[in-house]
C-alpha cells in the first residue's frame, strides 16, 4: 500500500489537485488522506480568523480522509512548494501548480527550497521553456502532461451551460462577460465603475479571487462594490465567496476580463477570446529580484487577446473579443499550442502514470 498525502495549503487548491486525487483514489494501492492548512481570513480589519475546522466539516461530509500529521508518507502531493518542507519527512514531492499563468511564483518558490526536490507537472512547452532558462540548477524533475485541473473542459457532458444560466438566473440570450481579477496585481480598482458600461446589454458575472473576501491582504470594499452592484442588477451575477470552482463560468462564459490571474490562460486553453487588462510591469519584482511575471503584460497573447491600457478601453475590448477577425483566431490557435499540452480531458491520467512508475521504483 502507498500512502499518499495530499497537501491542502489553500482551500481553493482542491480544484487542481482534485482529479489526480480521484484517480488515485480507483487504485486500492494507494491510501490517501489531505492535511488541510490554515486558511486564514481577517476580521475587523485586525483579528486573524483561523477556518481549519470548517473547510474539514465540508470536506469530511464529502468522504475525504483528513490528517494532521504531515511526516510518514510515502509521496505528497502539493499545489504549491511545501511550507516548511521538513516536516513532511523522506518522502517523494509531487508539484501540481494551482494556477498556470504567468506569475513566477511557482519556480521561485521551488528554487527558494535546494534541498528539496519535487516531481513537477506542466501544463505544456511554454513553462518547461521558462523554467529551463531561469533555473539553470535544475535540481527539480519536469514533466509536460498537461494541467490536470482543466480535465472537466474536455470531458463531454461535464459542465451544463443552460443548467448554470438558470440557476444563476442570467439571461439566455445574452452574451456573457466574466470578469475575474487577480489579487495582486489587480486590475479589480481600475474596472470598478467601468463594470457597469456592460450592462443591460450582456450578462456580467463577477469571479472575485479568495483574498478579495477575506480582507487579510486587501480591503472588504473590494467584495462590498460587487456585492452591491449584484442586487441592484439582474444582469450581474456575483460568484458565492464558498464556491471555488471557476470553471463551470469559463466555460458558459463567452468572453472574460482579468489581469495577471492564470485564468486567462485558461480561458485560452477553452479556445476562447478574452481581454488583458494590461498593468505596470517594470516594477513588478519580487524581493529576491526576480519579475513577478514571466512575460510582459502588454505582449502576453498579443494578436489573439485584446488589450486594455484604460477603463474606458472596456467596452470596446469586450467588443472586439465577442468578434474576432480571422488573423486573432490564427493566433489563438497558436499561443494555445505552446502554452498547453494534452488538452484531452486526460492529462490527471498521465500524471497518475508517472506517479506509479516513480512510486514503483521507489519500492523496488
Amino acid at each position: 500500500m502507498i500512502k499518499v498525502l495530499f497537501d491542502l495549503k489553500k482551500e481553493y487548491y482542491l480544484n487542481s489537485l482534485k482529479p489526480v486525487y480521484d484517480e488515485l483514489a480507483k487504485d486500492s494501492d494507494y491510501d490517501i488522506y489531505i492535511n488541510i492548512g490554515k486558511d486564514q481570513r481577517r476580521f475587523l480589519g485586525i483579528f486573524l480568523i483561523n477556518e481549519k475546522k470548517e473547510i474539514a466539516k465540508k470536506l469530511l461530509e464529502k468522504g475525504y480522509k483528513l490528517t494532521d500529521k504531515t511526516n510518514g508518507f510515502d509521496a505528497v502531493i502539493c499545489g504549491d512548494a511545501l511550507k516548511n518542507p521538513e516536516r513532511y519527512g523522506e518522502t517523494q514531492r509531487f508539484h501540481l501548480d494551482h494556477g498556470v499563468g504567468i506569475k513566477t511564483l511557482r519556480i521561485r518558490n521551488l528554487m527558494r527550497q535546494p534541498d528539496y526536490k519535487y516531481h513537477v507537472f506542466l501544463e505544456g512547452n511554454y513553462w518547461y521553456d521558462y523554467i529551463k532558462s531561469v533555473d539553470t540548477k535544475q535540481k527539480d524533475n519536469f514533466y509536460v502532461t498537461g494541467i490536470p485541473k482543466l480535465d472537466p473542459f474536455f470531458q463531454p457532458g461535464y459542465f451544463d451551460n443552460k443548467k448554470l444560466k438558470s440557476k444563476i438566473g442570467i439571461d439566455p440570450n445574452k452574451k456573457t462577460v466574466l470578469f475575474a481579477p487577480s489579487y495582486k496585481p489587480s486590475c479589480i480598482k481600475f474596472v470598478q465603475e467601468k463594470i457597469t458600461d456592460l450592462i443591460p446589454k450582456y450578462n456580467v458575472v463577477i469571479k472575485l479571487h479568495p483574498y478579495s473576501w477575506q480582507g487579510k491582504y486587501v480591503p472588504h470594499s473590494q467584495h462590498k462594490f460587487y456585492e452591491k452592484l449584484a442586487k441592484k442588477n439582474k444582469d450581474a451575477y456575483l460568484i458565492d465567496k464558498d464556491d471555488f470552482d471557476i470553471y463551470p463560468y469559463l466555460f458558459m462564459a463567452d468572453t472574460m476580463i482579468s489581469d495577471t490571474s492564470s485564468v486567462v490562460n485558461e480561458f485560452l486553453a477553452l479556445g476562447k477570446h478574452g481581454i488583458i487588462y494590461v498593468l505596470p510591469y517594470e516594477k513588478l519584482k519580487h524581493s529576491d529580484g526576480m519579475p513577478v511575471l514571466s512575460i510582459d503584460p502588454k505582449n502576453w497573447l498579443k494578436g489573439a487577446f485584446p488589450h486594455m491600457h484604460k477603463p474606458d478601453d472596456l467596452l470596446p475590448a469586450v467588443e472586439k473579443a465577442l468578434n474576432p477577425t480571422a488573423k486573432m483566431k490564427e493566433k489563438l490557435a497558436e499561443y494555445r499550442d505552446y502554452f498547453f499540452t494534452g488538452l484531452d480531458g486526460k492529462s490527471a491520467m498521465r500524471v497518475k502514470e508517472k506517479i506509479d512508475d516513480i512510486m514503483k521504483k521507489e519500492k523496488q
